[in-house]
């Protein structure tokens, strides 16, 4: 492997950088954001503890941005119609619901799986398909609604332990569910993140997700952001998207996998700062 320098002067001989800029050619107002891989508990079966579900997508149902809205969150937990088309269709049960909805924000997760013959495995469960209503934070609505002062998942759970009867309220003010995939989950897959949109697997600080109508997927990308949680300027390869990642210098970077409270999570939840973007095009 080359060194750090020769790595350097073969990506300068290479590539030129192009800033981010809006259509008109003005600076854009970038934002960085960032996600991560949670890591769960989970049950087979449903249990007095794991009662909620982690579904596939619904069987004979056109899902997909060119087809119209399907049931919203709200519908899909009371509606008999929309219950029974996911009869079945449940990957596992989680003790949270609040977790669940972390599971549905980032997209992907591991999952700490007790089988019915009560060993236990980890799997990775990976976005599938959704039911075609917008993202709407439930974290956002909280605070819009003046319930929390700060607008986070710590919030939001404090929240929700102080208002048992409101939960729903909060988690029905996002109409969007994420339908899911089961992946088994070997030694090499565990060393890295979930396949991104561009269906290679994340790396956690190198991985991007953004607009692709602004930059493709597989380009490298030099970002600049200087924050209180952040302070780097670094190459990272665009590799993912996501519902709220729209518009130019818009990236939400992959920190890694691990449960609540640990550093990945801590660095996504608290993520959120100015940015500046070029992308490396071959010369």
């Amino acid at each position: 492997m080359a060194g750090t320098a020769e790595q350097q002067a073969w990506i300068e001989s290479r590539f030129q950088p192009y800033r981010v800029v809006e259509p008109d050619g003005s600076a854009p107002q970038g934002l960085l954001t960032g996600y991560y891989e949670p890591v769960l508990d989970a049950s087979r079966t449903t249990t007095f503890s794991h009662r909620v579900p982690v579904y596939a997508p619904p069987v004979g149902v056109r899902l997909g941005s060119n087809e119209p809205p399907w049931y919203t969150r709200q519908e899909i937990d009371s509606l008999p119609a929309a219950q029974a088309a996911l009869r079945g269709r449940v990957i596992a049960w989680l003790s949270d619901p609040i977790d669940a909805m972390v599971l549905h924000v980032q997209g992907s997760g591991r999952l700490n799986i007790k089988e019915t013959d009560g060993t236990t495995r980890q799997v990775r469960v990976t976005f599938q398909a959704a039911n075609g209503h917008n993202f709407k934070s439930p974290v956002r609505w909280l605070f819009e609604q003046q319930e929390i002062r700060e607008a986070s998942w710590e919030g939001a759970r404090a929240w929700a332990a102080q208002n048992p009867k409101r939960l729903n309220e909060m988690l029905w003010s996002n109409p969007r569910v994420v339908f899911f995939r089961e992946l088994n989950l070997n030694e090499l897959d565990a060393k890295f993140g979930p396949p991104g949109a561009q269906r290679v697997p994340l790396t956690p600080g190198r991985s991007i997700a953004v607009d692709p109508l602004v930059v493709p997927y597989g380009t490298p990308v030099w970002i600049a952001s200087k924050g209180v949680v952040f302070n780097q300027q670094k190459l990272v390869m665009a590799q993912d998207t996501g519902n709220a990642i729209v518009g130019p210098a818009r990236a939400d970077l992959f920190t890694g996998w691990g449960g609540y409270g640990d550093p990945a999570y801590q660095l996504a939840s608290r993520l959120k700062q100015p940015l500046q973007m070029w992308v490396l095009w071959p010369r």
